[in-house]
C-alpha cells in the first residue's frame, strides 16, 4: 500500500479532509522549492496538488507541447533538453533535482521551449493549469517572486552584460528592517552594559567620532551570548551587520576583523544623536537582544564563508582554508571531486554576487570559463527563441562543461531574484589543481594498469610529507601496502589513518577469509637473497602481521560478526609463532590480545545470544520479552545487550482473525523461514502464503524471502503478519496499534523534568552503546551485500527517534484542557533543555521536532498562552533544526562537545549515504578508498562521541525514580498522522 501523504493527494481536492491537507503540508512543507512559500500559499497547493512518479527515461512533455501542468520536483530528477528547429542537435542544457520546479509557462499558455525527462526514478507534485491560475490570482502578491520572472523572462538583448563586480556591491546601503532593528537593539545593549565602548578615538592626530574597537566587539558579544563558542563565530555575527550597512569601518574597510581597527553604527555615521552616544540610546530588553544575538548567530556562518572566500587567495589564511574545505565537503555538487581537490578548491574558490532580477550572468554562445553553484536565489536557463527552459536553485550547478571542453554556453542564465550569490571555479584554476594533484600522486603498475595509486600526506604546517596515504588501490595491494608501509607508522604530525581506516571498512570490498588468508600468506612469505634467505627481513613480515592483528583487534569491540572468524585465525598465527620458535614475539602477541580483552568473546557472545532476550525492550508488543518487567532494583541492574546474529527472540506474528502465534527463532531467521514456520500453524502452504508489516495507518510493507533482522525494522506501532497472499487488502490495523486514546498528564506531571531527561539519556546512550561500527556501513552499502550480518541495534536507536518524537505530539493531542496542554508545553521545553545539558541531540531533536509537527505547531490558542520566555527559548531551540547549509547551527553547536554524547544520528546517516551516492566505490577497477576514507571519518566522530562513558554525578534523591525509568523506556505513541490531525482538529478547530 502507498504512504498516507500519496493516498492523501490522489483524492480529488474537494474529497481531501482538513486532516489530509496537515498530512500533505507536513510532506510539503521542508522541500526547497516551498521554503520561501507563505504558509496560506502552500496550504492552497497541498489543495490542489497530485501525486505522479515515473520511471527512468520517461518523456514528461516535449518541446513545443501546449503546457497542461506545472510540476515540483519531490524526488529523483529530469534533463532539460533543446534543440533546433529541424530536432537536430539536441543539448541537454540543466538537469532539475529535488526540490526545483518548472512548467510555469502553463500561465501564459505559450508552447513548451524544452523536452523534460527523467534520469531516474522520479516523484513530482503536478498542479493542473486551471488550478494554478485560481492560485495565481488569489496571492499574485506572494508569487510574483516566484513566477513573474519565470513567466516575461527579459530579452537577452535588452540587459546589459555585468561589469566587474564592485566591491560596493556586496554590502546594503538600505538594510532591512529586520537586520536595522537588530543593529539598533545590539547598540542599545553595548551601551547600558558596556559603557565606554562607543567613545571618541584618536591615532595619528586624527579623531575618529563615536565608534568601537573590532577586538571589543568580539570580546563584548562572547561574553553576552551562550550560543557563541568561537572568535570566529563572533566576528561572523559582526560581518552581518556591517555587510548590511549597520555597522562600517570608519575608513571604509569593508570586512569585519577581530583586531584595533575602528568600527562605526549607522546612527552614529548619519550623527543623528546629538551629545554623548548613550543619550537618547533606547533601552535595551535582555530577552529582546538574545533574541538578535540568535538570530546573528544563524546568518554568522554564511556572512564569514562569504568574508573568507572575498579574501585574494594568497591573503587566505590555514584557518581559512580549513573552513573553506568544511563547507566545500557538504556541497552536493563538489561530491565527485576527491578530497584532495577540495582542499585545493578551499585556496582558489570564489564568491560572487549579483544584486538585480535580470542580470545575464552569460550569454549563450560566449566562451565557457567557469563553472558556478548557486549559494542563494534562483536562475532561469534561457534559449534564444525558446524562452525559459529550467530553473536552477540553491545548490544546483551549471557551466561544469566549461572545465572539460571548450565547448561555447548552451543557454544563456539570467537572475531570478534579487541578490544571487555563488561560488565559482574558473577553469584555469581547476586545471592547476588537478596538475598538481597529479604530481602529488605515485601510481604502481603491474602489466601496465594501475594496482596502487598514493597521495604524498601534508604535514600539520601544510608543508609536504614524505609519506604516502592511499587513495585507491586493488584489495590485495591495499594489504601489501599496510603491511609492508603503514602498520608501525604512528606519526601524529602526519597521521594517516588507512590502517585503521582498512578495518574499518575492509568488508566492502573483502571478506574476512580472504583478508585472513592474505595476511597468513605475507606471514609465510620467505625473502630470498642470491645467496639464500634473508632471515631478518623473513621475520620482520611476520612481526608486521602480529603487529597488524592486534591493531584489528583494538577496533573488534566496535565490529560485528567477525568475532569467530577472527578468533580462529588468531589461533592459526598462535599455533604458527609457536612452530616457528617465536616465543618472545608470541608472548607479545598475547599480551596484547589481553589488553584488547579479545579472550571474552565468547563469554560476551553467549551472554548476547540468551540474555538479551530478556533485556531486548521496547514500547511496544511487537517485540516479545519476557512478560514482567524486572523490579526496581533489579531494573537499575539491567544494562540492554547488543544484538548479534544470533541473538533469540520471539516473533509475536498475528493471523487475519487478530489471533497470533509466537516463534523463537534467531533474529537473524529469513523471511522464508519465518513464513515456512507460520504458514504451518495456519494451515496453509507456505508458498501461497505471505509475511508483512501492517502500520497503524493501514499501509502495508512487505518483505523478500532473504530479508533478515525484520522484527527492528517496524515502525513504531507496526505488527507482523501472517496471511493468504489474496488476503492481504483485507485486513486493518488492531486497536492496540492505534495507541493510547488518554494522555499520561496526571504521570507526567508529578515526574521531574531534569529526571526525565536524564533517565531517557541513559536509555538512549544504552540504544547508542550497543550499534556497532559495521552496522553503519551494512545501512549505508545494503544489506544484501553482507551476507549473514545484521543491522538491528542501529534500528533500534533510530526507532527510538521517531518514538519520542510521536511520544511529545500523542500526549499533547490527547490533552483536552488548554491550561494543561501550556503546562505541557512547558514540561517539554524544560526537557528539551535538559536533553541538551546532558548533550543527548537524539532526544532534543525528537522533543523539538514533535513540538514543531503540524499537529502541535497548529494549535495557535495553546501556543499563545505559553510564557513569553519559553517561547523564546523553543524559538532558540528550532534554530538547530534549520537545515539551511547542511545544518550549519547543529554542526557548529556539535563541534565543540567533549565526548560522551549522543549526535543527531538522522544526520550522520544522511552525510554517509551522501558520500555512498556521491563517489563510485570502484574506479578503473581499483577500489576508490578516498570514499572508504570519508565514511570511516564520520565513524570516527561516533567513536569519539561514546568514547567515555555517561556518568551522572551527584544525583538529587528522587523517590519515583523507577517509575520515570519504566515509563521512558515503556512510551506509549500514536504513530499515525492522520489520526494525530484529526486529535489537533478537535481540540483547536481550523480557522
Amino acid at each position: 500500500m502507498v504512504a498516507e501523504w500519496i493516498s492523501c493527494l490522489d483524492k480529488k481536492p474537494s474529497d481531501r479532509t482538513g486532516e489530509e491537507l496537515d498530512i500533505i503540508y507536513s510532506r510539503l512543507k521542508g522541500l526547497k522549492v516551498f521554503e520561501t512559500f507563505d504558509p496560506a500559499l502552500l496550504q492552497q497547493i497541498c489543495y490542489f496538488g497530485y501525486y505522479e512518479d515515473l520511471e527512468k527515461g520517461i518523456t514528461l512533455y516535449r518541446q513545443g507541447d501546449i503546457g497542461t501542468n506545472w510540476y515540483a520536483v519531490l524526488s529523483g530528477s529530469l534533463d532539460v533538453n533543446c534543440s533546433d528547429a529541424d530536432d537536430k542537435n539536441c543539448v541537454t542544457v540543466c538537469t532539475l533535482g529535488a526540490g526545483t520546479a518548472f512548467g510555469e509557462s502553463v500561465l501564459d499558455n505559450s508552447p513548451r521551449a524544452a523536452t523534460v525527462i527523467t534520469c531516474e526514478y522520479t516523484e513530482l507534485l503536478r498542479v493542473e493549469r486551471d488550478d494554478l491560475l485560481k492560485v495565481w490570482e488569489r496571492n499574485r502578491h506572494l508569487m510574483e517572486g516566484f513566477f513573474t520572472n519565470a513567466i516575461r523572462p527579459p530579452s537577452p538583448v535588452s540587459v546589459p552584460m555585468p561589469t566587474t563586480q564592485s566591491k560596493l556591491s556586496l554590502y546594503s546601503k538600505n538594510p532591512s528592517d529586520r537586520i536595522l532593528f537588530i543593529g539598533q537593539q545590539i547598540r542599545a545593549g553595548l551601551i547600558n552594559n558596556f559603557p565606554g565602548i562607543i567613545a571618541d578615538r584618536q591615532i595619528s592626530l586624527r579623531t575618529y567620532r563615536r565608534c568601537c574597537v573590532g577586538s571589543q566587539l568580539v570580546d563584548w558579544i562572547i561574553q553576552e551570548c551562550n550560543a557563541v563558542h568561537t572568535r570566529q563565530q563572533a566576528v561572523g555575527m559582526w560581518q552581518v551587520l556591517l555587510e548590511e550597512g549597520v555597522l562600517k569601518h570608519v575608513c571604509n574597510e569593508y570586512n569585519f576583523e577581530d583586531n584595533n581597527l575602528f568600527y562605526r553604527f549607522k546612527e552614529d555615521d548619519c550623527g543623528s544623536e546629538q551629545g554623548p552616544p548613550g543619550a537618547c540610546a533606547p533601552l535595551a530588553d535582555t530577552n529582546m537582544l538574545q533574541e538578535c544575538f540568535s538570530t546573528l548567530a544563524q546568518m554568522g556562518p554564511d556572512a564569514l564563508m562569504r568574508l573568507m572566500l572575498k579574501k585574494p587567495p594568497k591573503e587566505r589564511t590555514a584557518e581559512d582554508l580549513d573552513y573553506i574545505y568544511e563547507e566545500l565537503l557538504h556541497i552536493k555538487a563538489l561530491s565527485h571531486l576527491s578530497n584532495s581537490v577540495k582542499r585545493e578548491l578551499a585556496s582558489c574558490i570564489q564568491f560572487e554576487s549579483r544584486e538585480k532580477a535580470g542580470t545575464i550572468l552569460f550569454k549563450q554562445g560566449d566562451e565557457g570559463n567557469s563553472w558556478y553553484i548557486i549559494l542563494k536565489g534562483s536562475v532561469n536557463v534561457v534559449i534564444f527563441g525558446k524562452g525559459v527552459v529550467g530553473q536552477l536553485h540553491e545548490g544546483d550547478n551549471f557551466g561544469q562543461l566549461a572545465l572539460v571542453n571548450d565547448a561555447p554556453r548552451a543557454a544563456s542564465i539570467i537572475l531570478r531574484d534579487e541578490r544571487c550569490h555563488f561560488l565559482r571555479v574558473d577553469k584555469e584554476d581547476f586545471n592547476r589543481i588537478l596538475r598538481d594533484v597529479e604530481a602529488k600522486t605515485e601510481r604502481l603498475k603491474e602489466n601496465g594498469k594501475d594496482v596502487l595509486v598514493l597521495e604524498k600526506l601534508s604535514k600539520s604546517d601544510g608543508s609536504q610529507s614524505n609519506k604516502y596515504t592511499v587513495m585507491a588501490g586493488t584489495p590485495e595491494k591495499m594489504v601489501e601496502y599496510l603491511l609492508d608501509s603503514c602498520v608501525d607508522c604512528r606519526d601524529d604530525d602526519e597521521r594517516d589513518y588507512f590502517v585503521e581506516d582498512f578495518f574499518v571498512m575492509f568488508n566492502v570490498f573483502l571478506s574476512i577469509d580472504k583478508l585472513c588468508s592474505l595476511l597468513m600468506s605475507y606471514y609465510h612469505e620467505a625473502v630470498k637473497l642470491e645467496d639464500g634467505l634473508d632471515l631478518k627481513a623473513t621475520e620482520q613480515k611476520k612481526i608486521r602481521v602480529v603487529r597488524a592483528v592486534l591493531r584489528w583487534v583494538d577496533l573488534i569491540p566496535q565490529k560485528m560478526g567477525e568475532e569467530y572468524e577472527l578468533e580462529e585465525f588468531i589461533e592459526k598465527l598462535r599455533s604458527a609463532l609457536y612452530d616457528d620458535g617465536m616465543l618472545s614475539l608470541l608472548a607479545q602477541f598475547e599480551r596484547g590480545i589481553d589488553a584488547s580483552k579479545c579472550h571474552t568473546f565468547n563469554k560476551s557472545n553467549n551472554r548476547s545470544s540468551r540474555s538479551s532476550l530478556g533485556t531486548f525492550q521496547k514500547s511496544s508488543s511487537r517485540y516479545s520479552t519476557y512478560d514482567d518487567m524486572p523490579s526496581e532494583s533489579q531494573s537499575e541492574k539491567i544494562r540492554r545487550e547488543p544484538l548479534v546474529p544470533t541473538t533469540e527472540v520471539k516473533f509475536k506474528i498475528f493471523y487475519p482473525d487478530q489471533s497470533y502465534c509466537t516463534l523463537r527463532l534467531p533474529i537473524i531467521t529469513p523471511v522464508s523461514e519465518i513464513t515456512k514456520q507460520a504458514s504451518e500453524k495456519l494451515g496453509i502452504p507456505p508458498e501461497e502464503t505471505v509475511i508483512f508489516e501492517l502500520k497503524s495507518t493501514n499501509e502495508v510493507v512487505r518483505f523478500k524471502d532473504t530479508d533478515t533482522c525484520i522484527l527492528t525494522a517496524l515502525s513504531n506501532n507496526g505488527r507482523l503478519f501472517c496471511s493468504p497472499k489474496d488476503s492481504i487488502d483485507k485486513i486493518k490495523p488492531m486497536q492496540e496499534q492505534e495507541g493510547p486514546n488518554t494522555s499520561s498528564f496526571n504521570e507526567l506531571e508529578i515526574m521531574s523534568s531534569r529526571e526525565l531527561a536524564l533517565q531517557m539519556t541513559i536509555y538512549d546512550f544504552e540504544l547508542f552503546n550497543c550499534v556497532y561500527e559495521s552496522e553503519l556501513i551494512i545501512s549505508i552499502f545494503k544489506k544484501d551485500k553482507f551476507p549473514g550480518k545484521i543491522v538491528g541495534n542501529l534500528d533500534c536507536f533510530l526507532a527510538r527517534f521517531n518514538e519520542v518524537q510521536n511520544w511529545v505530539i500523542t500526549e499533547i493531542c490527547l490533552t483536552s484542557l488548554l491550561s494543561k496542554r501550556v503546562h505541557l508545553l512547558r514540561k517539554f521545553i524544560k526537557i528539551a533543555q535538559h536533553c541538551r545539558d546532558f548533550q543527548n541531540m537524539l532526544a532534543f531533536f525528537g522533543i523539538i521536532m514533535g513540538l514543531s509537527n503540524i499537529a502541535v505547531s497548529r494549535l495557535s490558542q495553546t501556543w499563545e498562552k505559553l510564557p513569553n520566555k519559553f517561547r523564546k527559548l523553543f524559538k532558540e531551540f528550532e534554530t538547530l533544526l534549520d537545515p539551511t547549509r547542511n545544518h550549519r547551527s547543529y554542526r557548529l553547536a556539535m563541534s565543540k562537545q567533549d565526548s560522551p554524547f549522543i549526535p543527531f544520528m538522522p544526520l550522520l546517516m544522511k552525510d554517509m549515504t551522501f558520500i555512498y551516492e556521491g563517489n563510485k566505490t570502484i574506479i578503473d577497477g581499483l577500489i576508490n578508498f578516498e570514499k572508504m576514507h570519508m565514511i570511516a571519518n564520520t565513524i570516527r566522530y561516533i567513536r569519539y562521541a561514546r568514547k567515555e562513558p555517561f556518568i551522572a554525578d551527584n544525583l538529587p534523591v528522587v523517590k519515583n525514580r523507577g517509575d520515570i525509568r519504566r515509563y521512558v523506556r515503556q512510551m506509549q505513541v500514536i504513530d499515525n498522522q492522520r489520526t494525530l490531525s484529526q486529535l489537533s482538529h478537535r481540540l483547536e478547530k481550523r480557522e
